[in-house]
């Protein structure tokens, strides 16, 4: 059974890192999309349009990777590969991962197919 992975990284400057890791890991593939969680779109500081613009004065962003693994111990390979990146990621301001199971996949095989041309 394939299971999902999804892993909401805090600090998008990993990013690279954590894919190396998943793919030397054997993770076959994974969709990044750049994310914000809830608590940073309503807190309220000083609108940014009266601050300079720099990274600093930016709200920071998250990215959020999601992954179809072939069963539940690459699921777990792939958490240990995560926190050998990021740490415990039971301490704060680090990301969110969750896995569940996939009742259905269609199209995974032909994007394996895809990349043997």
């Amino acid at each position: 059974m394939n299971y999902m992975v999804l892993f909401i990284l805090d600090d998008p400057f990993l990013l690279e890192d954590v894919l190396k890791a998943w793919t030397k890991g054997g993770i076959r593939g994974a969709t990044v999309i750049e994310s914000t969680g809830l608590y940073r779109l309503t807190r309220k500081l000083i609108p940014l349009r009266y601050l300079y613009t720099s990274r600093e004065a930016s709200e920071k962003e998250n990215v959020t990777l999601i992954a179809i693994v072939d069963d539940q111990a690459m699921a777990e390979k792939c958490l240990q590969l995560t926190e050998s990146v990021i740490g415990d990621l039971s301490e704060p301001n680090t990301g969110i991962f969750a896995v569940w199971p996939l009742t259905m996949v269609k199209g995974l095989s032909a994007l394996d197919l895809a990349k043997e041309e």
